[in-house]
């Protein structure tokens, strides 16, 4: 075969050949005993390089963090009066649950790795805490005027974040084995039992007289009054700040 003829071989985009080239070492010498240096070298790259694409050592451990938390944070932004908020955030830690899952050897590594090394552990906790800030700043939002509508939104956002968590490092636990999604959906079900309004759910009864007088209890009613011209998402958002009220 004439040289004209050979293919070379594709070479890994340099982000992921940094990343590669990372945990080889990690797994090989340790965390703390390998450098930027060590890194660069084995990936065939300089460290410009490097820290064009990570701006630590430890950011090279969660490469694809950044990305999912703009994916949330976009797919939260597009979220309508239409979309109950507790479901909707409940949708969006699932985008964190396909970013594990996508690729199940390297997550369950990574995850031996930060149970290792204390520095990542910290790291990995402040990653989170970004997670349950852009959900509960979407609740926030979603919950405006009602009573006590921060504190619900931040709570439920912990709740989703702690109920994700939970189904997530059993399946790292378990070295990937198992269906990741039935155990998230299992945890992230009972957030939206315990948080979430049910479409279906009936009006709660009214107190109306006391007893004897037969008007006991009956069915609430709800007037809203609006302009003609007034969007559909206000006047649902004036029914919901109506319907939370004790």
């Amino acid at each position: 075969m004439s040289s004209s003829s050979v293919v070379p071989a594709t070479r890994p985009p340099i982000r992921d050949a940094l990343v590669t080239a990372a945990f080889r070492l990690f797994l090989e010498r340790g965390y703390e005993q390998t450098t930027v240096d060590d890194i660069v070298a084995l990936a065939g790259v300089g460290r410009r390089s490097f820290f064009r694409y990570f701006p630590s050592k430890e950011d090279v451990v969660f490469p694809d963090h950044e990305g999912c938390l703009a994916d949330m944070t976009a797919f939260l932004a597009a979220g309508g009066p239409e979309h109950e908020p507790v479901r909707r955030v409940c949708d969006a830690a699932r985008l964190v649950l396909r970013m594990y899952t996508e690729n199940p050897a390297f997550s369950v590594q990574r995850y031996r790795l930060t149970r290792r090394v204390p520095g990542l552990r910290a790291y990995e906790l402040s990653v989170v805490w970004r997670y349950e800030r852009a959900l509960a700043e979407y609740l926030r939002g979603r919950f405006a005027g009602r009573p006590d509508g921060t504190l619900r939104a931040d709570v439920i956002a912990a709740a989703v974040v702690a109920a994700h968590n939970n189904a997530l490092r059993s399946w790292l636990r378990s070295d990937g084995e198992g269906d990741a999604g039935a155990a998230v959906d299992h945890a992230l079900g009972y957030v939206q039992r315990t948080y979430a309004r049910p479409a279906d759910a009936p009006a709660a009864p009214v107190w109306t007289g006391p007893p004897g007088t037969g008007g006991e209890r009956a069915d609430d009613v709800v007037v809203l009054v609006c302009r003609r011209d007034a969007p559909l998402w206000r006047m649902v958002r004036e029914l919901e700040t109506v319907l939370d009220r004790p």
